[in-house]
C-alpha cells in the first residue's frame, strides 16, 4: 500500500544525495580514529616522539578537511554537481580572459570591500577577542592573506564560465566604483549572504575544538559501564558531528559545488528569531532572560538509582541527538542558517520539514525536565516550564520564517505540498489540529436550556 502511494505521489528529488553525507561522516570517523591513535601511528611510520593524542584545536581544524574533502570529491566525481544548471555555470563558454577581466576586477573590488568590512567588525566588537572566539580570530588572520591572493585568479577563472557573471559582489563593486548600472537588490542579497557567513562561521569555528578534544580523550571502555556516562559520551559525539558538518557548510559556499547561497532570508523576523539563539544575542544562556535552568538539575539526578530507567531515558536522548546530527549530515556541504542553498527531501527531511528543531527541543525538555526543581519552589517549576515553552516557541517562529523565505521557490513549494500529504510528522500535527478543532467546535455548540 505504501509503495503504491509513493508511486502515485513520488517524493521530490533532493538537492543533495545521501552518499555525500555518508562520505563526510566516514572521513570524520577516520579523523577521530587517527587522532586517538596519533602517537602510535607516527611511531609505526618512523616518526617517534609526537603526542599520543591529536586532541588540540589545530587537529580539530584538520578534521574539517577529513570531513569536507570526501564530500567534495563525491559531489564532483559521482554526483557531478558542477554540471547542474543551478550552479549558474556553463562550462562550454570558455570566454577569453580579456573578455571577462573588466567584470572580474569590479567583482574582486566588491569582494575585497566586503571582507574589509567583516574584518573591521571583528576588530571592533570586543566579544570576538575573548574566550573561544580568540581561536576563530586566529584562524581568520592566518587565512586572510592566502584568501585575498587566491580570490583574484579564482574569480577570473569562474567568470569565464558563469552564465551571468554580474553577481552581488560585482554590483557592490560597481557601486563603489561610481558606475550607474548596479542594482540595489543584488547588493542587499550579497550583504545578507556575507553577513550570514561572517557571523556564523566565527561562531562555528570557536566551538570546533571543544567537542573534538572531548571525543579524542574519551575513555570509552570506562563510559560504557554507566548509562549516564555512555549517553553523555554519545551525545557529545553527535554534537561533534553536527559542528563539523555545519562548519564545513559555512566554509564551502561555492558555485562549482552547487553549494552557493541562492538567497539569504530577506525578512527581519527570520533574523531576529535566529539571532536570539546565538551569542552574543542569545537569550537562553545562564542568567539570560530565557534561562529555564533556575533550580533545575537534569535527568540523571532525578532518575538516580533507577538503572533501567536511566538506560531507557539515555537511549531516548541519544536518539534525539542522533536525529539532530543526522539533519545536519543530510545537508552535506550545504548547511547554513538563514539561507537557501538547495532543497533537501531525503533523510529526516522526508519525515519533517524541521527535524533538527523538533529533536533539539524534545531533547531539551527530556534532558532538563524543567517542571522538576531542587529548590522545591512551585514558582520555579512554573517559571522554568513556561520559559522553555517560550524557547520552543522561538524555534517554531524560526521554522515559520524559514518556510516563508523558501516558499517562493517552486522546488520548496512542491516539497512542502508532498510533505503535507505524505510525511509522518506533518500528518500527525495536521490530525492533532483537526482533532482539537473538532472538539472546540463541538464544545462551542449552543445547547438548549432545560
Amino acid at each position: 500500500m505504501k509503495k503504491r502511494l509513493e508511486s502515485a505521489d513520488p517524493k521530490p528529488v533532493s538537492a543533495v544525495s545521501t552518499a555525500v553525507g555518508l562520505c563526510g561522516l566516514a572521513g570524520l570517523v577516520l579523523a577521530v580514529v587517527i587522532a586517538r591513535n596519533f602517537g602510535a601511528i607516527m611511531d609505526a611510520i618512523g616518526i617517534p616522539g609526537l603526542p599520543a593524542l591529536a586532541d588540540g584545536p589545530y587537529s580539530a581544524m584538520v578534521a574539517l578537511v577529513f570531513c569536507g574533502l570526501p564530500m567534495v570529491l563525491w559531489s564532483l566525481l559521482v554526483d557531478k554537481v558542477h554540471l547542474r544548471p543551478s550552479t549558474g555555470i556553463d562550462w562550454s563558454l570558455k570566454r577569453p580572459v580579456a573578455d571577462v577581466l573588466d567584470t572580474s576586477i569590479v567583482k574582486i573590488a566588491g569582494l575585497w570591500a566586503t571582507w574589509a568590512v567583516i574584518a573591521s567588525i571583528y576588530a571592533l566588537c570586543r566579544f570576538y577577542w575573548d574566550g573561544n572566539y580568540l581561536f576563530s580570530m586566529e584562524m581568520f588572520q592566518a587565512a586572510a592573506i592566502p584568501l585575498v591572493i587566491l580570490s583574484a585568479p579564482y574569480v577570473v577563472w569562474l567568470d569565464r564560465y558563469l552564465v551571468t557573471p554580474r553577481d552581488g559582489a560585482w554590483h557592490l563593486g560597481a557601486w563603489i566604483a561610481g558606475r550607474a548600472d548596479w542594482e540595489r537588490e543584488e547588493i542587499f542579497h550579497h550583504i545578507r549572504a556575507w553577513t550570514v557567513k561572517g557571523f556564523f562561521l566565527a561562531f562555528m569555528i570557536s566551538i570546533v575544538p571543544g567537542g573534538w578534544h572531548n571525543i579524542v580523550n574519551m575513555n570509552f571502555a570506562e563510559v560504557v559501564t554507566n548509562p549516564v556516562w555512555l549517553a553523555n559520551a554519545l551525545i557529545t559525539a553527535m554534537f561533534l558531528v553536527d559542528v563539523q558538518f555545519a562548519t564545513v557548510g559555512y566554509m564551502l559556499t561555492m558555485k562549482p559545488l552547487d553549494a552557493h547561497i541562492r538567497t539569504a532570508n530577506p525578512y527581519l523576523a527570520g533574523w531576529v528569531a535566529a539571532l536570539m539563539c546565538y551569542p552574543p544575542f542569545i537569550l537562553m544562556n545562564n542568567g539570560g532572560p530565557l534561562d529555564y535552568h533556575i533550580g533545575t538539575s537534569d535527568w540523571a539526578y532525578w532518575f538516580e538509582g533507577q538503572t533501567a530507567l536511566l538506560w531507557f531515558w539515555g537511549a531516548i536522548l541519544v536518539a534525539l541527538t542522533g536525529i539532530y546530527a543526522w539533519a545536519t549530515v543530510a545537508f552535506g556541504l550545504r548547511f547554513s542558517n538563514l539561507t537557501h542553498r538547495g532543497i533537501l527531501t531525503h533523510g529526516p527531511y522526508a519525515w519533517s520539514k524541521h527535524p533538527a528543531y523538533l529533536s533539539k527541543n524534545a531533547y531539551w525538555w527530556l534532558a532538563t525536565l524543567p517542571f522538576l526543581v531542587t529548590t522545591g519552589s512551585t514558582a520555579d517549576m512554573i517559571r522554568n516550564t513556561a520559559i522553555l515553552a517560550l524557547v520552543s516557541g522561538i524555534y517554531y517562529w524560526r521554522a515559520r520564517t524559514e518556510e516563508k523565505h523558501l516558499m517562493p521557490d517552486p522546488a520548496y513549494a512542491e516539497y512542502a505540498a508532498w510533505m503535507d500529504g505524505n510525511a509522518m510528522i506533518p500528518r500527525f500535527f495536521a490530525g492533532l489540529r483537526g482533532l482539537v478543532g473538532n472538539r472546540l467546535r463541538k464544545g462551542g455548540d449552543v445547547q438548549p436550556a432545560e
